[in-house]
């Protein structure tokens, strides 16, 4: 088969996105058809749309009255109207990666699995959905609290908080090469260790490769509101508890409150609501219970279940857009919907398909039985569970648009009603073509209407649609479950319009772009501190620009910042940005949304740095009443003020503040000298990555979780070191012989349980890497702020290239542990120019355009 370049890719893909070049590379480096080698198969979104459509064909052959691949192109071409997500695009008909289509897996245990064998073969089970690129939440209720009896030699539990470093240490482990895991970790509010599972996050370098929420019950939200008290037991769920405590409700509250102001976590999860609203859960005592819900909690999973997501574009539905004759067409609309539901059934067939050469790698894979016999029997699982529930994730993205082109501005009454009348189109077309297909196809395994008959949101389509209910009467439904609202991300970049559910970010912003000063008709606008000249020129939100248009305005003319400022206050993107929308208003119209989505919603509510704790906890009660399963708060800022400082003693007090006003200390380090000096040993952390080919290896020392210093180099090389793959952690031990000849051995335990040492860390690599590292790890022993740590090394100049390999690995290294939502000061953004890049799971985002570069 044809391979092309990158830049053949890029080229050919920028003329399909007209100029976009952002949205091209985008494209090309996630969702072109590539094998393991990173060979590109695909020359534009083109190929990927009739790859898709030709697959699905395919499936729709097995059914009466086929779609055929013209028809499915003409949905797909363009972003236009349905969108598929992440895993389906690029997995649907790539058949040179073993790989799922699945977005996002919940697992689960049998019995109370709370023994550290239930523990252990949840964390290998994380991983080897992980290493298939899915996404993986799961619930720790089941694990006993802290100071537990055990009968083993510990005599008594260590609680949850070891066991969530666990995940998320498994969860970093497989962010390697490229790949990063996604974790969600959730625990009920009923758990005694409930208050440590929501401080677990607030000490820097803790729990850095999960997300956590906390499920809470409508008696934990109303003891909260009323001051009352609330009753804590485990196991949480029994008549017979063997630990139970009384708590006051306010003040753990208080303490969820503050902790998502100061830090954006824990997320809440309104667990009453999500039950209750389920129609899985109609059919829990077969193994539908719902217990925790994927990374970003747009789906509530049984565990084994997975969810495979995609997006219709709501703006391609409003005809005239901008114009007094704007109008959305939901008859065309209804028609795609019950299309976008058909084809989330035939990606289903697509998925089991995958799930069966999976399992057929596995089988044919060298490793014995014993060590196969998790893997294998997981994707058992999952198959079972995709084949018998049939469970689909139909979605949106573009709301915020659609709102703006039909001259409505998001966070009103006018364009909350209009939105809630749009999901219950979608929520209605959607459920009558699942019926449709039951019909047709036959309905999934388990369906029984008895069951479902006191479920809030089936009464609710009854009683918009009397006939669609007893349609389903006779025929059942083809699906357990059908819709959500996730985010849409780099999906949205594609189709050129704001993102999910949320309102635009900023219509109007900035770029720069580098010129030569010496050339003729250059405009210099800027000058960076290294001298180099830059042309700054408006970017438009592409949906802006329709709007100009519309208006007469000529979005090629160069126009004064106040110019500006009069287009935006006169389009309906005024006052209607993320940072604008009355966040009261946002939180009602997501309940209004959740009333006709089965499942649930991704969505965040941005605030400014400078509100308060109060307003936090006016949200979150907001959001319980108006009927959301969840709720998210991102304050600007917040990641980067994680930190815990430890708190200066006696007579150094008054000294050490002094100091830290000045900016002489960190406040995340240790403020007395004599705590400086490096222990005996240190707790390490092993950082594999790839540079040209290359094979490389960091041990990272930690003091308080936080990296102190780094060894790294090439590893299974001549000069270089072995290492198992599975080793993850372990200890750096430092010694010194009579002669005062240090020496930096890595100590880690194997599988067996016996401890293997490597000796002579700093003999093992290349000295000048040595040498470097000294420098590197004196800068991370006083405390410098590790983002500026990796601006300090990625600055330094050196001409080896051997040397600039290394010093690229130490940067990423170090990126792992810089708090998400920390600015790069002094750092600009490679596609837009501004100075508004953050660090997010170790990546650079950039808050104006979007665009991302990690390692």
């Amino acid at each position: 088969m044809k391979t092309y370049s990158y830049e053949e890719a890029f080229e050919e893909s920028l003329k399909y996105f007209s100029g976009d070049e952002l949205a091209a590379r985008v494209w090309v480096n996630k969702y072109a058809m590539k094998d393991s080698y990173g060979s590109i198969y695909e020359k534009s979104p083109a190929d990927m749309h009739w790859r898709i459509a030709n697959e699905l064909a395919r499936v729709e052959k097995k059914y009466p009255n086929p779609l055929t691949s013209e028809e499915l192109f003409k949905l797909l071409d363009k972003f236009k109207y349905i969108v598929p997500q992440g895993s389906p695009m690029t997995g649907i008909g790539n058949n040179y990666q073993v790989a799922s289509l699945s977005n996002c897996f919940v697992i689960g245990v049998e019995g109370p699995g709370d023994s550290y064998g239930g523990i252990i073969k949840m964390d290998e089970e994380q991983v080897q959905l992980m290493k298939r690129r899915g996404g993986v939440g799961h619930d720790l209720s089941h694990i006993r609290p802290k100071g537990s009896p055990v009968k083993n030699s510990a005599l008594t539990s260590t609680g949850i908080v070891p066991f969530m470093e666990r995940y998320s240490n498994s969860t970093r482990e497989v962010a390697q090469d490229g790949r990063r895991g996604a974790l969600m970790l959730s625990v009920s509010i009923k758990h005694p260790d409930s208050e440590a599972f929501i401080d677990a996050k607030m000490t820097e370098g803790k729990i850095t490769g999960a997300n956590v929420s906390v499920k809470i019950d409508d008696e934990f939200m109303t003891a909260a509101i009323n001051d009352k008290g609330y009753i804590q037991q485990y196991p949480i769920y029994s008549e017979t508890p063997t630990t139970v405590k009384e708590i006051k409700a306010k003040s753990l509250w208080e303490k969820i409150v503050h902790n998502a102001w100061k830090s954006a976590e824990p997320g809440v999860l309104f667990w009453d609501t999500i039950i209750k609203e389920s129609v899985p859960d109609c059919y829990a005592d077969l193994g539908y219970r719902t217990v925790s819900t994927n990374p970003c909690g747009e789906i509530p999973l049984c565990p084994y279940d997975s969810c495979r997501l995609l997006a219709i574009n709501l703006y391609s539905y409003v005809e005239n857009p901008f114009t007094d004759k704007a109008k959305f067409n939901f008859d065309l609309f209804k028609k795609h919907v019950a299309l976008a539901q058909r084809i989330m059934d035939d990606i289903i067939d697509l998925e089991l398909e995958k799930i069966e050469t999976i399992l057929s790698k596995i089988k044919s894979d060298p490793e014995n039985e014993e060590v196969k016999r998790t893997e294998y029997n997981l994707w058992q699982k999952i198959y079972k569970k995709t084949g018998q529930g049939r469970r689909t994730g139909v979605g949106i993205t573009a709301e915020g648009d659609m709102l703006a082109a039909l001259n409505l501005r998001y966070g009103t009454e006018e364009a909350t009603d209009f939105s809630e009348e749009v999901h219950k189109t979608i929520a209605l077309a959607a459920y009558n073509a699942s019926v449709d297909m039951a019909k047709e196809r036959g309905a999934f395994e388990v369906y029984d209407t008895d069951r479902e008959a006191n479920n809030p949101f089936i009464n609710r389509l009854k009683d918009a649609d009397s006939a669609l209910y007893e349609k389903m009467k006779k025929y059942g439904r083809r699906n357990i479950a059908c819709l959500t609202i996730a985010p849409t991300g780099t999906t949205s970049l594609m189709t050129q319009t704001t993102s999910g559910i949320e309102p635009v970010f900023l219509p109007v912003y900035k770029r720069r772009r580098k010129v030569n000063p010496n050339d003729t008709n250059v405009r210099v606008d800027f000058v960076d501190e290294t001298g180099d000249a830059f042309e700054e020129y408006i970017v438009f939100h592409h949906k802006f620009v329709t709007w100009m248009e519309a208006k007469g305005y000529n979005p090629a003319k160069r126009y004064t910042q106040e110019e500006i400022d009069k287009l935006v206050e006169e389009s309906p993107y005024n006052k209607a940005t993320s940072n604008d929308v009355d966040w009261l208003m946002k939180v009602k119209m997501q309940g209004r949304i959740q009333k006709w989505v089965d499942h649930s919603i991704s969505v965040t509510i941005n605030l400014p740095n400078d509100v308060n704790e109060e307003l936090v906890n006016k949200l979150y009660v907001e959001a319980w009443k108006a009927g959301c399963k969840g709720c998210t708060v991102y304050r600007d800022g917040s990641r980067s003020g994680v930190l815990i400082a430890t708190e200066p003693k006696k007579d150094k007090e008054k000294e050490s503040k002094e100091a830290l006003a000045e900016g002489l200390l960190i406040p995340s380090m240790p403020t007395n000298p004599e705590v400086l000096k490096r222990p005996s040993e240190l707790e390490a952390d092993v950082v594999r990555f790839q540079n040209n080919k290359e094979k490389w290896v960091a041990f990272v020392g930690l003091y308080d979780g936080r990296p102190y210093e780094i060894f790294t180099g090439l590893q299974d090389d001549e000069e270089g070191i072995s290492l198992p793959k599975s080793v993850v952690s372990g200890k750096i031990i430092k010694n010194v012989d009579e002669a005062g000849n240090k020496r930096y051995d890595f100590q880690f335990q194997n599988k067996r349980g016996y401890k293997t040492t490597i000796e002579g860390l700093s003999e093992k690599f290349n000295k000048e890497y040595w040498n470097y590292a000294k420098l590197i790890s004196g800068v991370l022993r006083w405390g410098m702020p590790i983002d500026q740590v990796v601006k300090l090394v990625s600055s330094l100049q050196l001409d080896s290239e051997s040397i600039n390999n290394w010093k690229n690995g130490v940067e990423r290294a170090l990126k792992r542990y810089v708090q998400n939502g920390t600015k790069a000061t002094g750092t600009k953004c490679p596609n837009c120019g501004n100075e508004t890049l953050i660090y997010q799971e170790g990546c650079l985002i950039c808050t104006t355009c979007g665009s991302s570069r990690c390692g």
